[in-house]
């Protein structure tokens, strides 16, 4: 069951809920002026995802990189490092 809070004491309250949200898995319903705006439950365990599952997303979408590598060599070579601005 969802705890009710108002928006001014989960602004007040804020670490408390994250808290509570994360680790006893709390959930919560944010009102504004009595009415429900928001619900805030914890993240299923896994739904972040990987770097793999990512770049293998990214892989089949088919978006073309055009030539992704030689912009990333050009850059390289244009970089300098910084001058010390204490160096005489």
């Amino acid at each position: 069951m969802d705890s009710r809070i108002s928006a001014t004491d989960l602004a007040r309250k804020l670490g408390d809920v994250l808290g509570r949200i994360r680790y006893r898995g709390d959930s919560f319903v944010v009102e504004r002026n009595g009415e429900p705006v928001a619900r805030l439950t914890p993240l299923a365990a896994g739904t972040a995802g990987t770097l793999r599952e990512g770049l293998g997303a990214w892989r089949s979408a088919g978006a073309d990189v055009g030539d992704f590598g030689g912009d990333l060599a050009k850059v390289n070579r244009a970089d300098r490092p910084a001058r010390n601005p204490w160096a005489w």
